[in-house]
Formats: structure tokens, C-alpha cells, sequence
């Protein structure tokens, strides 16, 4: 089990709304300023969706190269994780723009998921089509998990691609639609990931903290923010995306665990 805890924060993400929450960032300013002020709280990996000053998610790249850009500016030593999944509905063409921010990572779906009212689509060659888009650009994958056949692609995509030495997998449980956000559910998946690989936990709405607290303790490394749940308890909202990261961080400290250098970090991943 690692004592170091890696937390990565989501600050907005593509369904999120000020009506959800009236702090969720839109601009990149804003989205840069969350992402400061996580860093500064204990954050080392944001994971970014860009969205337009009315908040509609944009996969373009330019506003994805603003957004980025405003983070590094903002806080230059945070791991730049950006997404390919985009929304529900958005095409393939539309979802690969992000690469062109020049993150270190990006997210890869391992698996078509009910989303709620909708179907987040991602057939085997749409996977592999990604995960070789990635390599190109040289970028690491982080395999998104939402459910438990999703580890199954994730194998058969790792030796297809290939993907070479160990990966990073993000548990993305309690989405509507996909695996619950349940302790057993973190335990079951976690315990079915190849030998030496690298995890996080992400708990959807009010499964949050059960998710988090189970990862913790389980020797894995969490996702939070205002992509995930934007309350701090049921019925209180979160004041900011830095207030859920404190709270993670004082729960790796009564597990014995703490926040890493961006150096460490980044080792942890297997970044250069």
C-alpha cells in the first residue's frame, strides 16, 4: 500500500451546471483559478473538460488550448489530464480536439455505458482508434472503468494498441446507468487490476465520499470535484472545487497517507 495519496480534480466536466451549483467554472480564467486553488489545497492531476462562457462543453481545440494554457499559467506544476469522452453524443472527430492541448494525459473510456437518459458510445474500434491516437501524441492513457466488463477491453485494448508497462485505470462508479458507488464495487474492481498497475477512485452524487474513503484506505488514489458531486454533505453545496480537496486530503492523513511533490507525482504515473 502506498503512503502517498495522488488526488486529481475534475472542476467542471461536461454535465455540470451553475444551476447544479452556482460555483462551476466555465471561462478558462475560471476553470484555471479552480484548478489553483485545488493545486494550492493538495491537488496534483486536473482533469479537464473546456466548456464556452455559457457553459456548453466544447471538445474544440482552440478553447482547449485557451483552457489549458490559463492552467499552466495558473498552476504550472499540475499534472494536465485532458478528456476524449467529451458529452454524450459528441463524434469521434469532435472528442480527439483535446489532444491538441498537449496534455501529459488523457481519458480513455474501455466501454459503451448508460449514461442516464443517454448511451455514452464506445464501440472496440472507437477504443482503439483513441488509445493509438494517445500513443501518438504522446500521451498516457488513463483508462476509465464504469463498469466491470470494461476491465475486460481495457486487457484486450492494452495488448491491441499496444499499451506498454503499467497503466493508470480511474474507477468511475455510480454513474446512472453503470457499476454503483459502493465500497464492495471499489474492492471488486480494484482486486481485478493487472499486477502493478496504478488506480483511482471517482464516486458520482452522493456516493462520493463512500467511494473515496474505500479507495483511501484500499491503497488507491482519488478523482473529486465539481464534475463528480458539488455538494460537501447532502443538501449543502460545495463553496469550491479546493473545499472537496482539502476534505480528501485530511482523510489520507488519518489514513496515513499524504499528498506528493509534483515531482513524486509524477513518477507515480510513470510520466517523464
Amino acid at each position: 500500500m502506498s503512503d502517498e495519496l495522488l488526488i486529481t480534480v475534475a472542476p467542471c466536466g461536461a454535465e455540470t451546471m451553475r444551476s447544479h451549483n452556482p460555483a462551476v467554472p466555465y471561462t478558462p480564467q475560471e476553470i484555471a483559478e479552480e484548478v489553483r486553488r485545488s493545486y494550492e489545497a493538495g491537488a496534483r492531476m486536473v482533469h479537464v473538460h473546456a466548456r464556452l462562457d455559457d457553459g456548453t462543453p466544447t471538445q474544440d481545440a482552440g478553447r482547449y488550448r485557451e483552457t489549458v494554457a490559463a492552467i499552466r499559467e495558473q498552476a504550472p506544476e499540475i499534472i494536465v489530464q485532458v478528456s476524449t469522452g467529451g458529452a454524450v453524443g459528441m463524434s469521434r472527430e469532435e472528442r480527439l480536439g483535446s489532444l491538441a492541448a498537449d496534455p501529459e494525459m488523457a481519458s480513455l473510456t474501455c466501454g459503451t455505458v448508460n449514461f442516464g437518459q443517454g448511451v455514452f458510445e464506445n464501440p472496440a474500434p472507437l477504443m482503439l482508434e483513441f488509445a493509438r491516437a494517445q500513443l501518438a501524441a504522446g500521451v498516457k492513457p488513463e483508462l476509465e472503468i464504469f463498469d466491470l466488463g470494461h476491465l475486460d477491453n481495457a486487457a484486450w485494448l492494452a495488448s491491441k494498441a499496444p499499451l506498454e508497462g503499467s497503466q493508470h485505470y480511474d474507477l468511475v462508479l455510480g454513474v446512472p446507468g453503470g457499476a454503483a458507488g459502493t465500497p464492495r464495487n471499489v474492492s471488486e474492481l480494484a482486486s481485478r487490476l493487472p499486477a502493478g498497475s496504478t488506480w483511482s477512485a471517482t464516486g458520482i452524487g452522493r456516493s462520493h465520499l463512500a467511494v473515496i474513503m474505500t479507495a483511501i484506505a484500499a491503497g488507491g488514489h482519488v478523482r473529486l470535484g465539481f464534475e463528480d458531486q458539488v455538494e460537501r454533505s447532502p443538501g449543502v453545496l460545495a463553496g469550491s472545487n479546493a473545499e472537496l480537496v482539502e476534505r480528501a486530503v485530511r482523510v489520507g492523513e488519518l489514513a496515513g497517507r499524504s499528498v506528493p511533490d509534483p515531482r513524486r507525482a509524477r513518477e507515480i504515473l510513470g510520466l517523464s
